[in-house]
């Protein structure tokens, strides 16, 4: 979702660093790209290297309020988002947003953008244990879509989330957003896009290809 269908990576690691700024915490700016992908929880973990409990709540505290405005002032939605949803819809394609967002803020942002409509399922990081790129959040979601595994395609936009779709047994496509794959992640196989028009082509075609 974040990242794939929302241009709200960016926002919120603007957020985080205006966070950090504002509580004069010397933190490196790559820091914030790295930590797409992950959980609220890996996230948390990162930081406790370099902050203490106190210094760490007071950053996520300050970044979810700032981000929480962006929100409701509407984040803008990646090119070609609504035409591939469009399709899908009118293809009758099972259709499922998988992230490691919380259940409460994921409803939300999709519903603030116009997106809950088009999915018969949202899949969150409140649903299991293991967050990515442990594979548990996807095979959750293929067996609420009542859909084998192997039978899925999955558009990601971080390389923790193309390791978790492998790990399923999943076709992904990576769509990247803020990061570009390195060496280690193109190594791994997978189909890499360059923007959604050409992703949305590659599961069109997989679509009308008989079983």
């Amino acid at each position: 979702m974040d990242g794939t269908l929302i241009e709200s990576e960016r926002h919120l690691a603007e957020c985080s660093r205006q966070a950090s700024a504002e509580l004069g915490l010397a933190l490196e700016p790559s820091l914030w790209l790295a930590m797409i992908g992950l959980s609220e929880m890996v996230c948390r973990q990162m930081l406790h290297a370099r902050l203490d409990e106190a210094q760490v709540d007071a950053l996520q505290s300050r970044t979810l309020a700032l981000y929480e405005r962006r929100v409701e002032a509407g984040l803008p939605l990646r090119p070609g988002v609504r035409a591939m949803l469009d399709w899908a819809e009118a293809a009758a394609v099972p259709r499922a947003v998988v992230t490691s967002t919380r259940r409460e803020r994921a409803e939300r942002k999709l519903a603030r953008c116009d997106l809950r409509r088009y999915f018969e399922h949202v899949v969150t990081g409140s649903d299991v244990r293991e967050a990515k790129p442990a594979p548990d959040i996807y095979l959750l979601a293929a067996d609420v879509l009542g859909v084998a595994p192997s039978r899925c395609i999955v558009l990601e936009d971080s390389v923790p989330g193309v390791r978790a779709a492998l790990a399923a047994g999943m076709t992904p496509i990576q769509v990247p957003d803020m990061v570009a794959p390195d060496a280690d992640a193109r190594r791994l196989g997978h189909r890499i896009a360059d923007d959604l028009a050409q992703a949305r082509r590659a599961v069109e075609a997989a679509w009308a290809r008989p079983d």
